[in-house]
């Protein structure tokens, strides 16, 4: 009981301070981006930490940011196909979904082997 509000208490903190610093930027589709991924990224490494130790919670660390590249990569490739060859969404989405696990994995055996 006591480890789910800590996780209730951190994650709100650094949700609420994340969602203040979104709301000093312009435009204010910001906010929902430095609302989401940062502050539970930050959160859940605090939390690990405190339950792993430094060594597990490095480990996350590096597999998140693999992850945030091979997702840049990803839609920075279906934002591309979908500018030039004007596919809709969902085909574009599903047909370079491999490419996200080819860059994902890619950084894993680059980092990891």
């Amino acid at each position: 009981m006591k480890e789910l509000l800590v996780r209730f208490l951190v994650g709100g903190v650094v949700v609420s301070a994340f969602a203040m610093l979104g709301d000093l930027f312009r435009p204010k589709s910001f906010a929902g981006l430095f609302g989401a991924a940062p502050s539970v990224a930050l959160a859940t490494l605090g939390l690990t930490i405190g339950a792993s130790g430094h060594d597990y919670a490095s480990i996350e660390a590096r597999s998140m940011v693999a992850g945030a590249i091979a997702l840049f990569l990803y839609t920075s490739a279906v934002s591309r196909v979908m500018m030039s060859y004007k596919w809709p969404a969902l085909a574009t989405t599903i047909v370079l979904l491999p490419a996200w696990f080819g860059a994902a994995f890619g950084l894993w055996l680059l980092w990891w082997r």
